[in-house]
């Protein structure tokens, strides 16, 4: 995929004022240098959604939700990235260029003729379906009315080898669009026909309402496989889409809930009943793709499986892919349906309200873990528990910090009895342990992160920083911060803020550059530099103490003779 440079991000997120992006959807009142408003990502009765012009960038003080322009649009219009930052960009008049290789003369073809061409692709399916009493027959059968048929762009693939391509293919230029595409197969002896025939077709779509790829479903049993999906294309890619996820979003205004199913018709018929939040994976297991779009689009996600073996195995590689994902606020839960039965059926027989029972009996990802963790291990024993915590910690060390995460670890720590707090009488008595200088150590560090995040141009008014290689929590990260200003003089909080997207450390750096520090910039100024003097002196001490721990125990070769002999001299310059 093609990358878009760092440079023309912070350019970009320079020239967009947030407050104007942010403000045309969500309504905000001025509060002193910032503004305030109610969260559009959580409900809540007072304002604690804040929005900052100076840093260029937005914190919920109730929900966590943070970012700038461009995760902005990712979490309120549910953009990709990619789209987020095309959509920014025509904002403000932007060319957005992309860091590529060399391309071959095919992927030179303009995206939008290959749009172009899936959209003439099922206008004709569409045509086609009107056409054939035995398609209609097999959707009324079904139950899929007129509605949800134009809904889903439903149609037919007629049967015969080259309906599509007698009908669209008439000069070379789209027959190659249309192979692109995915439409056409080619037998051994090179012989192009229609890849999809004598199938109902499910058009899948992409966050933009644009046709990239179908499934083809048959009308009887012995017909071949029972669903056939495009193959990978430039534009479809399986295991980062959801079939049904464009639909939702048109019949929501706020989705609560998402439920994720396995096939077509179980999306098509949850909507004939009414149940309109429902979407698919596409002829694939649930991947971390999928996790991360589910969790953008919606706050809780019910997994909605067979109850066979097979269905849950499926279940268990969707917990896999979800729980990394598994901030504060989200949920996942898993619905394993009676032998035999599917969404379709279920809803059929029970009606949107048995199917909404269902959901609210949903197994908990919580329990589920534990549960399947626990089927074959006999808890009686202690090998059985240490066997749990085994398989368990690696797990859970995935999940991001929170309250989530820790309640997890109680409950590993509930049924194995391992990282217990041991009893006062057993406890060995400890001498009290001097923990002052690490505390201050620590908070030194963390103060000119704050800094950083308040103002990353102070950076430049360092004369260098020579603290790398300090054994101090947090270090690499100033490091790293002081770094990425050197070379981008300009970026701002925002831009900043958005390198470290996806990483651990996001959530301290936005909670921290969301704080309003007391002082002005020459009070900052002279805390950075202060700060980094500290530092700097506490290396020189952490390297004596390594050349004198070295000296008493195997002795200093000349090298560090001279090296011990001047940081002897520039300790005794310095002030502590």
């Amino acid at each position: 995929m093609a990358r878009i440079p760092d440079a023309f991000i912070d350019d970009l997120l320079a020239r967009s004022d947030i407050v104007e992006v942010v403000g045309s959807r969500v309504p905000l009142k001025r509060q002193g240098k910032e503004y305030a408003a109610r969260c559009p990502f959580h409900d809540e009765r007072s304002a604690s959604f804040t929005v900052s012009p100076t840093k260029q960038f937005y914190h919920c003080f109730g929900c966590g939700a943070h970012g700038t322009a461009i995760s902005f649009l990712m979490n309120y219009d549910r953009l990709e990235f990619l789209d987020a930052v095309d959509e920014l960009a025509k904002r403000v008049g932007m060319e957005v260029p992309r860091d590529t290789q060399p391309r071959t003369a095919q992927q030179q073809d303009d995206s939008r003729d290959l749009y172009s061409a899936l959209d003439a692709a099922t206008r004709f399916f569409q045509t086609a379906l009107k056409g054939s009493d035995k398609a209609r027959a097999y959707l009324d059968q079904r139950g899929v009315d007129e509605e949800n048929r134009e809904r889903f762009a439903i149609g037919y693939a007629p049967d015969g080898y080259s309906a599509l391509k007698d009908a669209l293919g008439k000069d070379e230029r789209r027959m190659k669009l249309l192979d692109r595409a995915g439409l056409f197969s080619k037998n051994d002896r090179g012989h192009v026909y229609d890849k999809f025939r004598d199938r109902v077709m499910f058009p899948i779509f992409d966050r933009r309402g644009r046709v990239i790829a179908y499934g083809g479903r048959v009308m009887e049993k012995d017909d071949g496989p029972k669903y056939l999906n495009s193959p990978e294309t430039a534009l479809f890619h399986k295991g980062r889409e959801l079939y049904g996820l464009w639909q939702v979003r048109q019949a929501n205004q706020k989705i609560e809930r998402l439920i994720v199913v396995e096939g077509y018709m179980d999306v098509v018929s949850l909507f004939q009943f009414g149940v309109t939040q429902a979407v698919a994976t596409l002829g694939t297991a649930t991947t971390p793709d999928h996790a991360e779009l589910l969790f953008r689009n919606a706050p809780d996600v019910f997994f909605c499986f067979d109850g066979d073996a097979a269905g849950r195995r499926a279940g268990w590689r969707a917990l896999e892919s979800v729980l990394p994902r598994m901030k504060d606020g989200r949920q996942a839960f898993f619905l394993f349906l009676p032998d035999g039965e599917d969404p379709d059926t279920i809803v059929r027989k029970e009606g949107r309200e048995g199917f909404d029972a269902r959901l609210q009996q949903a197994t908990p990802l919580s329990q589920f873990f534990f549960d399947e963790l626990t089927r074959e291990v006999n808890m009686g024993t202690l090998d059985g528990k240490a066997r749990l915590a085994e398989r368990a910690k690696p797990m859970l060390a995935q999940i991001p910090d929170g309250a989530f995460g820790d309640l997890m670890k109680q409950q590993l720590t509930t049924l194995t009895g391992l990282g217990a707090k041991p009893s006062a009488s057993a406890a060995p008595s400890r001498p009290p342990q001097r923990a002052v200088a690490p505390a201050q150590r620590r908070s030194l560090v963390r103060a000119a992160i704050a800094i950083l995040l308040q103002q990353p141009s102070l950076a430049m008014t360092l004369e260098g920083h020579h603290f790398t290689g300090l054994r101090l929590p947090g270090i690499e990260l100033l490091t790293e911060l002081l770094t990425l200003v050197e070379q981008r003089p300009d970026i701002s909080t925002g831009a900043l803020l958005e390198h470290f997207d996806g990483r651990e450390e996001q959530d301290a750096l936005h909670k921290l550059a969301a704080k309003t520090l007391p002082g002005d910039e020459a009070m900052w100024t002279q805390e950075l530099h202060d700060a980094v003097a500290q530092l700097e002196k506490q290396l020189l001490m952490q390297r004596l103490d390594e050349l004198q721990a070295k000296q008493s125990q195997q002795g200093l070769d000349d090298t560090d003779k001279y090296e011990l002999r001047e940081l002897l001299k520039a300790r005794s310059t310095l002030r502590f």
